[in-house]
Order: C-alpha cells, then structure tokens, then sequence
C-alpha cells in the first residue's frame, strides 16, 4: 500500500488539529495540552508536539495527516515533519489580529525549510466578516505569489478535503 503525507501548519488557534480531525478516517493521535499561553491565544487547549491522522483515499493509498504546533517555540519541529510530504496546508485563522502578518510569517518559514506544494486554508471567516478576504489575494500577488487559497471551516470534512484535493490535483498536472 502506497503512503504518502500531508503538513497542516500555522499559528495556534487556527484548526490544524481541527482539521485532521475532520478528515481522519482513524482516531487521531493528538499532543493537545492545556495552553499556559493565555496572553498569546484564549484556546483551552493547544498541541505541542504534532497531530496525526489517516485518509484513506482511491485505491487504497494511505495519506498520512501532520499537524504542526502552532507555538513558535516549537517551531524546531516544522521541518522535520515537513521531510518528504506531498504538500503543506497553511491554515490561517481570519479574526486573527494580524492575518496577513501571520500568512506571511508562515510563507517565509515554509518557503525556507520545504521546496513542494503549498495550499493556503483561511479559517474563522465567519468571526470577522467585516474584513475583506481579498486581503489575502492581495497579498499573494504583491509578493508575486499564486498559490490556491480558499476560505475553509475545519469542521467540515469536504472543506478540509478540498485543501487536501488541491495538493493532489497538483500533482497530476506535473
């Protein structure tokens, strides 16, 4: 049986965990702890080591699911899970303080430490419907970007799959 894998990464509060969650067809094995960072991100809970899961997909390949801690401080971590994966979802969270701050932020450290696919999800769009999504777009071709991008709510399994199909469909047309 063929295995490949996907990265989920972005800051903490985004829905990496959420959304392996959402797609894995086994339990997921999560790091979750309680969050001592209140001042950064309200979130009860946050990962600090990686979560993983499973898609089954056509045929019978096994994708692995890898989700990054969102902490800086464990950034030490991000390039060892991103060693020989398909594609790396960034997932942004909208009602962030700064999202396009974090969205580049991300770019920068991926671009930096992994030369495959990226697909960008942005999350808690619903939370900030007054700021524009183009924003993102916006910044994409201000630094001469073209990546897929799509607004995306973790807890549903066809918004996560689309991400996941976006770096597939990608792969089929090299």
């Amino acid at each position: 049986m063929q295995r490949l894998k996907i990265v989920f990464s972005g800051p903490m509060g985004a829905g990496k965990t959420q959304a392996i969650s959402s797609l894995s067809d086994i339990p997921v094995v999560s790091t979750e702890v309680m969050n001592t960072d209140l001042d950064t991100n309200a979130k009860l809970l946050t990962t600090v080591g990686m979560d993983y899961g499973e898609l089954i997909i056509e045929g019978g390949a096994s994708i692995g699911l890898y989700g990054t801690p969102g902490q800086e401080r464990f950034n030490f971590i991000w390039p060892i899970l991103s060693q020989g994966a398909l594609g790396v979802v960034i997932l942004i969270d909208h009602s962030a303080q700064d999202p396009v701050a974090d969205l580049a932020h991300y770019l920068k450290t991926f671009d930096g430490i992994y030369e495959g696919r990226i697909v960008l999800g942005i999350s808690q769009v619903d939370k900030k419907p007054e700021r524009e999504f183009s924003i993102y777009r916006d910044y994409l071709a201000s630094i001469g970007r073209n990546l897929p991008l799509f607004p995306v709510d973790m807890r549903k399994r066809e918004d996560v799959l689309l991400l996941v199909e976006s770096i597939i469909a990608s792969l089929e047309q090299v």
